[in-house]
């Protein structure tokens, strides 16, 4: 097994502010687009579940009555 060194604090915190500065961050307007979009999809997904909840309910009712 290889010998790992281990990372001293000050050199894990100069890596990690590296690697920060390497992170892209969208824009407001991004931000934003991609907000709206998410809330567009949940709302036309959770219609489309309540509709399949609908029916699979309505067909277990009508098969209770044929009981």
């Amino acid at each position: 097994m290889a010998d790992k060194q281990k990372t001293s604090p000050a050199e894990f915190l100069r890596q990690v502010q590296t690697e920060g500065k390497k992170v892209v961050w969208p824009t407001r307007e991004e931000t934003v687009r991609t907000a709206i979009f998410v809330g567009i999809l949940t709302l036309i997904l959770s219609l489309f579940f309540l509709g399949v909840d609908s029916l699979f309910g309505a067909v277990v009712r009508w098969l209770l009555t044929l009981a």
